[in-house]
């Protein structure tokens, strides 16, 4: 597995303390700027055990540890149960064997792409203006981790692309032997499984012709290795693709896309994997309760279900799309915009159907045979989504499908083009995230 390199910038500020230290400017109980119930502690000069004793006393602090092999004089310091930092600071500000105390500040790596096609401005999808703001939730050290898997339902992935062949799942409980070793009914499902060919070659790029290209592409928008100087980054940097292939040359049937979703469903219950959302950039044909019901088995186990809205520029509250349209909880659907804020003119909308925008236009991502594209379509928003599904869960351990959806469309940018065309009339936005 190839490691994902970032670069990387830290940034320590030393905030100026008397002597005698009292608490520090800023809330030294923030648990997002300091580690409740830790507090460093400097002490003077031929410090006595005693004296050290005292102040540990006067913190209530349950332990003492040494920071560093090369200062003894440095102490943390981890206090009782509710006791607050400020409060242990401000009650050893005054001993005398106390040279300063402060909170155990969280210090952070903050890390900036520099993969080609982003630092030469051709992702524009990932940076600032009307793009998903991935870029800032980079510089905030959030890129993801592949304990978060994403399902990509569509063509197959390219899973030895040199831009995601660390990013792409490796079933351990299924190795390549001809045998169905974890018992779902699937021989060799390795990196996933083709429901278009009834085989476990999710990619066949080098034997069938260049296939493979489209989901290809949007797993490089989901989840792109990024930082290691290599054509593109994702929306993460780190996830988990695995791949229900359902498209072929001439296209899918809701047969092989009900088993696509039944199959990354069943990994989630059966096998345990933190799957949070599947991305659905495909389309047509009419309602189908058996798709219905599948997608609605995935909500029940708390699985997204992203789904492009349509090329056609058409209203889906008027004509609905099919599987964007399937009224289920779980769903959200995703119309394009441009880099310039505006509704792509392929793009379908709906005010009470489609749910946001996200980039679909001259959105670059990884091919089949180790290329990179630029396509144009709903195709290309969707994945920016959900990436961001995975991205919001990559750091909060058990949050729900609701919660994770209500996260990605609350936080969205109002949009010009999208007011009385989007539910939300905004664009995706995981700055915050």
């Amino acid at each position: 597995m190839k490691p994902v390199r970032l670069s990387l910038l830290v940034l320590l500020s030393l905030l100026a303390i008397p002597a005698a230290a009292g608490a520090a400017p800023g809330g030294s109980d923030d648990a997002q700027r300091a580690v409740a119930g830790e507090v460093l502690v400097g002490f003077r000069d031929g410090a006595s055990a005693a004296e050290r004793d005292r102040a540990a006393g006067r913190a209530q602090a349950n332990s003492r540890d040494r920071v560093s092999r090369s200062d003894d004089s440095l102490e943390l310091l981890k206090l009782k149960a509710g006791r607050k930092n400020s409060d242990a600071i401000d009650a050893v500000a005054q001993d005398p064997a106390v040279a300063y105390a402060e909170p155990n500040w969280r210090v952070s790596a903050l890390a900036t792409s520099n993969d080609p096609y982003f630092t030469n401005g051709s992702l524009w999808g990932m940076g600032a203006g009307f793009g998903s703001q991935a870029s800032t939730a980079w510089q905030n050290n959030h890129t993801g981790s592949r304990s978060v898997f994403v399902g990509v339902i569509d063509d197959g992935i390219q899973f030895t692309h040199p831009d995601l062949d660390a990013n792409v799942w490796t079933n351990a409980q299924d190795p390549a032997n001809g045998r169905d070793d974890d018992g779902n009914g699937y021989v060799d499902d390795v990196h996933g499984y083709d429901f278009a060919n009834n085989d476990a070659s999710v990619y066949d790029g080098g034997k069938r012709g260049n296939l493979d290209d489209h989901g290809t592409h949007v797993s490089g928008t989901i989840a792109g290795e990024g930082g290691n100087a290599t054509g593109v980054a994702g929306v993460n940097w780190a996830a988990s693709l695995i791949s229900g292939k359902f498209l072929g040359r001439s296209g899918g049937t809701t047969a092989a896309a009900i088993a696509a979703v039944d199959y990354l469903t069943a990994l989630k219950t059966r096998q345990g994997l933190n799957l949070v959302a599947t991305n659905n950039s495909w389309g047509g044909g009419g309602y189908s309760q058996g798709l219905y019901d599948a997608i609605n088995r995935a909500n029940a186990a708390n699985i997204l279900f992203i789904a492009a809205a349509g090329n056609a520029g058409t209203n889906n509250d008027t004509t609905a799309s099919y599987p964007a349209n399937y009224e289920l909880p779980n769903v959200i659907s995703v119309a394009a915009i441009d880099r310039n804020g505006a509704l792509a003119s392929f793009s379908q909308y709906g005010a009470k159907t489609v749910d946001l925008g996200a980039p679909g236009v001259g959105v670059w991502s990884t091919t089949a045979l180790n290329g990179y594209s630029s396509y144009n379509g709903t195709s290309m928003a969707t994945p920016h989504v959900a990436g961001a599904a995975a991205l919001y869960a990559s750091t909060r351990p058990g949050v729900t499908a609701a919660q994770i959806k209500t996260a990605i469309l609350s936080s969205v940018v109002p949009t010009p083009s999208l007011s009385g065309k989007t539910v939300t009339g905004g664009r995706l936005n995981v700055s915050g995230f």
